[in-house]
């Protein structure tokens, strides 16, 4: 589970996130919609404990990200929507580390490791080193990488940038998958009929406040997301 709690992010004069407060429950698939510069990546960089924040508090299985950084990231994997990794490793090294820094075991890994990278197609290619890969494929290594840990939370910062239609239906399996085993998965989008299929909830914040929060059903009504999100900006 995840508690936004009145969290306010200033940079300067300006106010990123202003009081924003909200719960993503387990099982549940979570959408969080705005147009650029909205404040998406803001919060989810606090939620992830990359970026600071100026008040209120986040908590991830209701430990505080402020408080208890380290015990609150062993919960959650993240996947950024422009994957910075280490592009002189082999892409099998890099998801190794990943799992190192998690402290996987063997078994666990190797499965894990097998069953993500035959789902997205990079078998093949995990003995070649990153800088060698396409936008989509260093994706696939951070999501194979974020996978292979188990984590009990997933957040991902517009998950379907880049990827090919195989990945983006296999991403939607591995969310139903996770659902099913009472996980959480929060993440942001701008492909709104893709979040209206697979989320149960869903957040729309602009200029840095949260106007709407609610299940899908409740905040689009009769319309389609689409158009409650057009309405809303208007």
């Amino acid at each position: 589970m995840i508690e936004i709690k009145n969290v306010t992010k200033k940079y300067g004069d300006n106010v990123a996130l202003n009081n924003v407060s909200f719960k993503v429950d387990d099982g549940c698939v979570f959408a969080f919609i705005g147009h650029n510069g909205a404040g998406k990546t803001t919060l989810i960089k606090a939620i992830t404990g990359i970026h600071d924040f100026d008040e209120g508090d986040i908590l991830i299985n209701g430990k505080s990200i402020k408080k208890d950084a380290i015990e609150c990231k062993k919960e959650m994997a993240f996947v950024p929507d422009n994957p910075e990794l280490y592009e002189n490793m082999k892409a099998i090294d890099f998801i190794n580390f990943i799992c190192d820094m998690y402290e996987v075991d063997y078994v666990t890994r190797k499965n894990n490791i097998n069953k993500y990278a035959k789902m997205f197609e990079m078998e093949d290619h995990l003995n070649e080193t990153i800088d060698s890969f396409s936008h989509g494929m260093k994706q696939k290594i951070a999501l194979i990488s974020a996978l292979s840990h188990n984590p009990q939370i997933l957040i991902m910062d517009e998950p379907f940038v880049g990827l090919d239609p195989k990945a983006v239906f296999d991403i939607k399996q591995v969310m139903n998958e996770m659902v099913k085993e009472g996980k959480t998965i929060f993440f942001s989008t701008h492909i709104l009929d893709v979040a209206e299929k697979l989320c149960s909830k869903v957040a729309i914040i602009k200029q840095g406040r949260l106007v709407k929060v609610g299940t899908m059903k409740e905040i689009k009504g009769d319309k389609s997301l689409e158009k409650v999100f057009l309405e809303l900006e208007q």
